[in-house]
């Protein structure tokens, strides 16, 4: 397997949503704390973006072998399995081993900070894994969506927040508070991270109803498309609460107007060019690029909590 046959396989494009959740929840513990543990910063963003690309190689692997994946309908160039002849084990054998390289240093990270953090990441690895595996996968049901933006949006979010908060921090294990502040903020990128899913499934629709999937998308028709708009709204509307309830700083109050200006010739344009296989690589384009202006924005509006604090 060469390096660029690993790449495809990942899919390293498509991280952006987990560094993403990273970054900004990494900026919040700062903005709140005031300090921030550089070598747990290092550790832990190598130990989820090995988690989220084990993540895709099982994804990759199972598609493939469901048929879910197929060269009639899938226009994708980076779906080597379909369209390069690359053998599936090569998937199995990327996720098994980013999966043990992640194991690692999660045992480490737990060790390290708390019991709280094994119970997150040994439910997070089963739910990576079942998100494609598994008689009936998550990808397949109508709660594929939810579960995406759960775990790469909320869980990642608290995980981050758990690890990187300074020892001063009274015990958060215990303390309630400390998690639904946490989980509060974590609110916009767990909307804007399921709208992405459900592009991603509108625009699939064809080949999933093939391979026997019943995702949101398939189960409420074109009524699901107007999640791509309602979820990403609905992401910078708490934005702007939590700003003005002061959870997070009066910047991404701006920030969320901002991201919203820009997103909505975005949307419009996906609406006009209609979803389906053919329109998938566009689409995925645009809603990729309305992410990017969230995560810029929203990291901007954390940086200038921090630098006016």
């Amino acid at each position: 397997m060469t390096w660029t046959t690993f790449l495809q396989i990942v899919e390293l494009r498509t991280k952006i949503v987990s560094i993403s959740t990273f970054v900004l929840s990494g900026l919040s513990v700062y903005w709140i704390y005031g300090q921030m543990p550089w070598l747990l910063v290092v550790l832990l963003f190598f130990t989820v973006l090995a988690v989220d690309m084990g993540t895709t190689a099982f994804n990759t692997f199972f598609d493939f072998e469901r048929g879910v994946d197929d060269a009639n309908t899938n226009q994708e160039a980076d779906k080597v399995l379909i369209h390069r002849k690359t053998p599936s084990g090569y998937a199995l054998l990327a996720a098994l081993a980013l999966f043990a390289f992640a194991g690692v240093l999660g045992l480490f990270l737990a060790l390290w900070k708390g019991w709280p953090l094994l119970v997150l990441g040994i439910v997070s690895f089963f739910v990576a894994y079942r998100y494609s595996g598994g008689k009936t996968p998550l990808s397949a049901t109508p709660w594929g969506e939810f579960f995406a933006g759960l775990f790469l949006g909320s869980v990642l979010w608290l995980v981050v927040c758990f690890t990187l908060a300074p020892p001063s921090v009274p015990t958060p294990a215990w303390q309630p508070e400390f998690w639904t502040r946490h989980l509060l903020a974590s609110l916009p990128s767990f909307f804007f991270i399921a709208s992405i899913l459900t592009v991603n499934n509108a625009c699939d629709r064809e080949g999933d109803r093939t391979s026997g999937r019943q995702t949101l998308s398939l189960a409420l028709g074109p009524r699901a498309d107007l999640l791509i708009v309602l979820l990403p709204l609905a992401a910078y509307v708490t934005m702007i609460a939590q700003s003005l309830l002061e959870l997070l700083p009066i910047g991404m109050t701006y920030a969320a107007l901002l991201g919203l200006a820009l997103s909505i010739p975005i949307w419009r344009a996906m609406f006009e060019r209609g979803f389906s296989h053919r329109t998938k690589g566009s689409n995925m384009g645009d809603v990729s690029r309305s992410f990017l202006i969230f995560t810029l924005f929203s990291g901007l509006g954390l940086f200038s909590g921090i630098v006016l604090r």
